[in-house]
């Protein structure tokens, strides 16, 4: 797959407000991750749209699953979100280094 595919992938998933509520919630939970159910908890969906929602979120790369006891935990893939804003970022601002700064400071990452 080129990287537009990718970007183009990633973002067709991320094209839904459960699925960006998701993602938030476990960008938020850092590298300890939540389980599915308080994820459901706190998005306020039921536990089966919650797994295919982290199901789809995984075959784009978005989330990684593991096993803890009886519970899977999901965390947020990093280096794919990284890799999706520098795809999105890539010479947007024609070399202009002024806009490129301003970009950043409005990002406030």
């Amino acid at each position: 797959m080129t990287d537009t595919q990718v970007a183009v992938k990633v973002l067709s998933v991320l094209a839904h407000e459960g699925r960006v509520l998701l993602l938030q919630t476990l960008v938020q939970a850092g590298e300890k991750g939540a389980s599915v159910g308080a994820l459901a908890e706190a998005i306020g969906q039921n536990l089966k749209t919650v797994s295919a929602q982290l199901q789809l979120m995984a075959d784009a790369g978005l989330v990684r699953a593991r096993r803890e006891g009886k519970q899977m935990i999901y965390c947020a893939q990093y280096d794919t979100l990284g890799a999706l804003f520098s795809f999105i970022m890539h010479d947007c601002c024609g070399g202009h280094e002024d806009l490129r700064r301003t970009v950043l400071r409005v990002c406030k990452c």
